[in-house]
């Protein structure tokens, strides 16, 4: 008995049992399904998290902080981790980093706490000081309308369309929506425009700065030792306009100065991951932010703890100029005795989360298609039990053992490859209601549509090998035990 004849003849036999064989079909579809559709979400995430890095090219991104220090964070917190002897990054370090082979980009971090006015609306936000330089980079190299700001000195602004929609309720149309605006519109309609018609709208940023003069002559003395007598009967004391030892805490003299910029650019969602663009609502160039007056810190706890010294940054941002000079510029920073912070550290963490994550929901189906294998299991003892006599005559006429099992291994699979080509297309229609679900009814409107799921090449291939597989398996011991089946006895079974 040839294998085709082996193979012919497992067909046959499944083709006698519809109903049998589809249920057992069904239960290692969805088996599949489950797993494939569980796996493609984390993959699914994790290729929309690697490419926005790369397309923002934060592999050729470093930030500078003190040693031990944490990047971004003001405050006693991270103050209380940077040791007294840390190496200070001020203007001095910054030139040193730039004098650094392989170094094509860098520059302090610099936010500023501003209200924005835009058509009446007032927030306070953030604001991004950026040199005009950063335009050549991503994110800022491909903004969503208009152009980066070409000078450090223009009054000009780019802003982000994130702050756009959740701050001032404007809804930014793509090219082929056309504005609508009916009157059964409420008043909390978001504003619908298109990005090129914000480009040269003014936009007016009121920062605040200490009246030195009214400090002068109307803070007493007195009051500013029970500033410094300490932080802990201050915070008690605080709530009730007291200081430490009873005394009133006057209120600073605070002085609002107003900028009037024009805003140059949109940056698009898709500009999330940009170096130095995170926390940043308006981006500003670097030489206007330095014009602008404010504070010389950003709450009460660096002023009464020191920690903000004048001519220091909190970190400093580097570009290099490929990822092949990131090795060189990382040794020259070491040298330096910094502390460094690279998404290019954090990417085999972050693998390994994704593949935890995927091992976690993969396991979910696996379940299910063990659950399948029991059904091929099942399935395939019934059909030794009807097929008794027919496994007799073939010994009978010179069949072996070898070519019983065959036939077996044959039916099931079969049984594991139709199941897998019919859970990967279940599978594959699952994700896409759900896509299109989650686009529809959870993502805010305006927002670009993500592919939530994946199915890369590997998980296809691993399906498929990985139902035929369990099925297999799951025909072990019905094969073998069709193979010891006495001819004798066999022949007799009615």
């Amino acid at each position: 008995m040839t294998l085709a004849d082996l193979i012919i003849m497992g067909f046959s036999n499944l083709r006698r049992t519809r109903l049998r064989t589809f249920l057992t079909l069904l239960g290692v579809m969805i088996g599949i399904g489950a797993l494939t559709s569980m796996v493609s979400f984390s993959a699914g995430m994790q290729k929309n998290i690697t490419e926005a890095f790369m397309a923002s090219e934060v592999f050729t991104s470093i930030t500078v902080t003190p040693k031990n220090g944490v990047p971004g964070q003001t405050g006693t917190a991270a103050a209380g981790q940077v040791p007294a002897d840390a190496t200070p990054l001020n203007d001095s370090l910054l030139q040193a980093i730039r004098a650094i082979p392989g170094v094509a980009l860098a520059y302090p971090q610099v936010n500023i706490p501003v209200r924005i006015t835009l058509f009446g609306d007032s927030v306070n936000l953030p604001l991004t000081a950026l040199p005009a330089a950063a335009g050549a980079y991503p994110p800022y190299n491909k903004l969503l309308a208009g152009a980066f700001f070409s000078s450090d000195t223009s009054l000009q602004v780019v802003v982000r369309e994130e702050m756009l929609r959740n701050r001032f309720n404007i809804l930014l149309l793509k090219k082929d929506k056309a504005p609508e605006r009916t009157e059964e519109d409420s008043v909390d309609a978001p504003r619908r425009m298109r990005p090129e018609e914000l480009i040269g709208k003014s936009l007016t940023l009121v920062s605040v700065r200490l009246d030195a003069e009214a400090l002068a002559g109307g803070l007493p003395m007195m009051a500013m030792r029970a500033m410094a007598g300490g932080l802990a009967g201050l915070a008690e004391g605080a709530a009730q306009g007291f200081g430490p030892s009873g005394i009133p805490i006057p209120a600073l003299p605070l002085e609002e100065v107003r900028t009037e910029v024009t805003i140059c650019g949109i940056l698009g969602d898709q500009g999330e991951f940009g170096p130095g663009g995170i926390g940043g609502a308006v981006i500003l160039p670097s030489g206007t932010a330095a014009r602008m007056p404010q504070l010389g810190f950003t709450n009460v706890w660096e002023l009464l703890s020191g920690s903000r010294r004048e001519g220091q940054y909190g970190a400093i941002h580097v570009r290099t100029e490929s990822m092949e000079a990131m090795q060189g510029v990382r040794e020259g920073l070491e040298a330096m005795d910094v502390g460094l912070f690279t998404m290019a550290d954090q990417l085999e963490e972050i693998k390994r989360m994704f593949l935890a994550m995927g091992a976690a929901l993969g396991s979910i189906g696996t379940i299910a298609l063990l659950v399948a294998g029991l059904g091929i299991t099942n399935t395939m003892v019934m059909s030794i039990l009807e097929r008794t006599r027919e496994i007799g005559i073939m010994k009978a006429i010179g069949g072996n053992e070898r070519q019983i099992r065959m036939v077996f291994f044959t039916e099931a699979s079969v049984i594991g490859l139709a199941g897998a080509v019919g859970g990967i297309a279940l599978g594959w229609a699952v994700t896409r209601i759900a896509s299109a679900v989650i686009h529809g009814q959870l993502l805010p409107e305006g927002i670009e549509p993500i592919r939530i799921f994946y199915f890369p090449a590997w998980l296809i291939l691993g399906a498929l090998a990985f139902s035929v597989g369990v099925s297999l398996i799951a025909g072990l011991y019905p094969a073998f035990r069709a193979a010891r089946i006495d001819p004798v006895r066999a022949l007799r079974h009615d």
